[in-house]
């Protein structure tokens, strides 16, 4: 989404509160609960969930592996939710004419530097660059391309757009900052 008057463009960006990250989220918890309880069911000699028999397994190994591979998937499940709740990645690029600045602000994990942000200046902002590569694995991030820095990325790394919606996206900012529009290729 793009917000855009005379002076300020702003353009929001997407973190990791999305709709497959949750579904990516749900499913080592739910089959890491299985492995835990499966684990627990064959220490006690009792099932404690009736479609999740334990009556083939020992307890030593195999429980105590099934109990420690559901431990594990717990905490990435509960990692990935968290990553979600604090909605890490989210955030705004803002081209501020007046002020002469872009400000790329993104939030992080919670801590001393949740918040990120970085200040350039526009007059330095050569052009909008585009960068793809194809494959199995497609990538396409939009950046400014500032002299004597480095790339920093304008759009979410994992983002799936088409490269007709990501020349859009790069026209956006570069008409509003009357730069052109680089564009490289990885094959």
């Amino acid at each position: 989404m793009v917000r855009q008057s005379k002076w300020i463009q702003i353009d929001f960006v997407k973190g990791s509160r999305t709709s497959s990250n949750f579904y990516w989220s749900c499913i080592p918890v739910f089959g890491s609960l299985g492995f835990s309880l499966v684990g627990i069911s064959s220490y006690i000699g009792k099932d404690l969930v009736s479609l999740l028999s334990s009556e083939q397994i020992v307890f030593i190994p195999q429980g105590v592996v099934m109990f420690f591979y559901g431990t594990a998937g717990l905490f990435l499940g509960f990692y990935l939710c968290c990553t979600m709740l604090w909605d890490v990645g989210s955030g705004y690029n803002s081209f501020d004419k007046r002020e002469g600045l872009l400000l790329i602000f993104r939030w992080g994990f919670p801590g001393r530097n949740r918040r990120i942000c970085i200040r350039l200046l526009l007059r330095d902002i050569q052009a909008v660059g585009l960068e793809t590569r194809e494959g199995p694995y497609p990538r396409r991030i939009l950046y400014p391309k500032v002299r004597g820095r480095q790339n920093i990325p304008l759009t979410r790394i994992g983002e799936n757009s088409s490269f007709d919606e990501m020349e859009e996206k790069a026209a956006e900012p570069a008409r509003f900052l009357r730069v052109s529009i680089e564009s490289f290729q990885d094959f």
